[in-house]
């Protein structure tokens, strides 16, 4: 019987019945290493149930989705030392029949290609809106792009060129690993395949402002590690976020407490030319979803959250700077709640 070629990484903390469709979903004969983030459910007992291998982290350096897949992928590789791919995915997904074997030929048929990822989608997008922003978020173009998600079939010789993700990056992982690739001169592409099922299982306005300030968080951390070499969308991003996130708000609450206090209509009239101008923002992006085929409600909702996203994220980019500016490890900003989701 030859040597398996792939083997998969799946990483998770207290996913539940999450973890066992996506440990199910594994193809017979793929070696698998479960990277446990200090569960207190039976995740790691179901996984040894199955045969797989198990993983640990430790506390000691606190918990990251970066750090648990370099665990993951340096004790597969440790236990088959002729695997040429890695299939990586979250707990909390379910891979899709005949992925990884749509996955490999792409990745056989390109020699230059790092990564290769299809369509993630949400298992239950009608549930919320939030899963429904997810669900689109998810639908990346086909072809080569620039970056992948924490889905993806990954060439083993790629990884261990760049020595894998960072294990401090609490967010934004992905593309950090992805921009240091493609300096080496490797490419991502995104094939037109269903890859995996997600199961967000967001409800809440609170969870959708925390996952939006882990984005700017991770914005702010990418811009600031690689200068010039970061991804260009991502360097527009921060000054993006900082003028619609920080500064625009900032005029309109001055000049609506001003107006309120000595009364000025001066002041009142700046005030409503800014709430104005965030409406006609939030039109525009409506709009612009729209002609992309969004159902009226959903890109009205999509143009809402992606203005009021910009304050959210620009907590993320003040909380990153605090930090670098303070010093010490990173804290993970969860959007789930601390006893669910994966590491980061």
């Amino acid at each position: 019987m030859s040597a398996p070629r792939i083997g998969l990484v799946a990483i998770g903390r207290n996913e539940g019945e999450r973890l066992k469709r996506c440990l199910r979903s594994v193809p017979a004969g793929c070696p698998v290493v479960y990277v446990d983030s200090g569960s207190t459910d039976d995740s790691v007992a179901f996984a040894e149930s199955l045969g797989m291998t198990v993983e640990r982290l430790s506390t000691a350096k606190g918990f990251t989705a970066a750090r648990a897949r370099n665990a993951g992928w340096r004790r597969l590789t440790a236990e088959h030392p002729g695997l040429d791919y890695i299939q990586f995915v979250d707990g909390d997904c379910e891979l899709a029949s005949g992925w990884i074997d749509e996955a490999r030929r792409a990745l056989d048929a390109e020699p230059e290609l790092c990564a290769v990822f299809g369509r993630r989608r949400e298992r239950f997008p009608q549930a919320s809106p939030y899963n429904a922003l997810c669900d689109d978020e998810w639908n990346v173009p086909v072809g080569l792009v620039r970056t992948c998600g924490g889905d993806v079939l990954m060439r083993l010789a790629a990884l261990r060129q760049v020595d894998g993700y960072c294990d401090d990056l609490i967010a934004g992982e992905e593309p950090d690993l992805c921009l240091r690739l493609g300096l080496e001169g490797w490419k991502v592409r995104r094939i037109d395949a269903e890859m995996t099922l997600h199961d967000m299982d967001m409800h809440h306005a609170r969870q959708q402002w925390l996952r939006a300030r882990r984005a700017g968080f991770a914005y702010a951390e990418h811009v600031a590690r690689h200068g010039a070499n970061a991804f260009p969308d991502w360097r527009r991003a921060v000054p993006s976020i900082i003028l619609w996130g920080g500064v625009l708000p900032a005029i309109f609450i001055l000049a609506a407490l001003v107006a309120l206090i000595v009364p000025s209509a001066a002041a009142g009239l700046v005030a409503l030319a800014v709430a104005a101008l965030f409406y006609l923002q939030a039109t525009r992006i409506a709009l612009r979803k729209r002609r992309s085929g969004a159902p009226m409600n959903f890109a009205l909702f999509y143009g809402f959250w992606m203005v009021l996203g910009k304050i959210a994220q620009f907590g993320g980019v003040v909380r990153y700077h605090v930090k670098r500016w303070r010093g010490g490890p990173n804290a993970l900003i969860e959007y789930r709640g601390q006893s669910e989701g994966k590491p980061a």
